[in-house]
């Protein structure tokens, strides 16, 4: 949890996706350094609901890594899509850019409809979400 938490600040919309999803996980040295969560929302797409490292392991591409065998994996089911929903600016936008998501779609208000408490980022409060897919 403590890992998911960098992902999402909010524990109660954490474990409202945790049970219905596929978790993987990345280890140094006996450690879990890095969780991906992906959750099927329908018969032939994935969305990726979190994904975290470790701090300590940070911009040593770890997240890439993971990232990275999660989309082979599922490229393996025979989905046909995987999306994400992020921020309108920070380096997570990047992240998943540089793996080929595209963005589809913006979800007005998004951050301050379903987080109790604002989410700041660089001196600037997260309002929208960008939802971006990466198709097969």
């Amino acid at each position: 949890m403590e890992l998911l938490l960098l992902a999402d600040p909010c524990e109660e919309a954490i474990k409202s996706y945790l049970y219905q999803s596929r978790c993987f996980i990345a280890c140094a040295k006996g450690s879990v350094v890095g969780v991906c969560v992906i959750k099927p929302i329908s018969e032939r797409a994935l969305e990726l609901m979190n994904i975290a490292v470790s701090p300590s392991v940070q911009q040593n591409g770890v997240g890439t890594q993971l990232l990275r065998h999660v989309i082979e994996k599922v490229k393996a089911s025979d989905a046909q899509r995987l999306e994400v929903g992020t921020g309108t600016f920070g380096y997570q936008l990047t992240f998943y850019q540089r793996q080929g998501f595209r963005v589809n779609c913006i979800d007005k208000d998004f951050f301050l409809k379903n987080y109790p408490e604002p989410i700041i980022e660089n001196g600037i409060q997260h309002k929208d979400m960008l939802r971006l897919s990466l198709e097969f």
